[in-house]
């Protein structure tokens, strides 16, 4: 089963960029396909068929210092006054950690950085992450 998606961040684009392909999970997230005919059948999005869960997102920051992280991590978290945006960070996990710390520390660790609480820092399969 797939437990999540993984974004690896070499600070090749800026910040807001980065931020944007929050609204690429949101569409995924949302996305309905369109019937080809009509059918008695519910409609859902398009994961469900496969999956239980929507995965956690986790984007892994690498190529810049604590700066460069900060202002990733708070662009991240600034996308959701896109409204799509908004539903996804309330219904999934999405959580950035810089390669540093996954290095030193371990990816189980608690150096993630919830995107909605990014002061807070946990541990990447930690049930009571928003």
């Amino acid at each position: 089963m797939l437990r999540a998606f993984l974004e690896v961040d070499r600070a090749t684009m800026g910040p807001e960029r980065l931020a944007a392909k929050l609204r690429g999970y949101a569409r995924l997230h949302q996305y309905v396909p369109t019937p080809v005919r009509r059918t008695a059948e519910a409609v859902q999005e398009q994961w469900r068929r496969h999956y239980p869960l929507f995965p956690r997102l986790l984007f892994v920051l690498d190529a810049t210092g604590p700066v460069g992280i900060d202002s990733r991590v708070r662009a991240l978290h600034a996308a959701d006054v896109d409204l799509a945006v908004a539903l996804l960070l309330r219904e999934v996990t999405v959580l950035a950690a810089p390669m540093t710390d996954l290095l030193q520390h371990g990816p189980a660790a608690a150096v993630w950085r919830p995107i909605r609480d990014p002061e807070r820092r946990v541990g990447w399969m930690d049930p009571q992450t928003p």
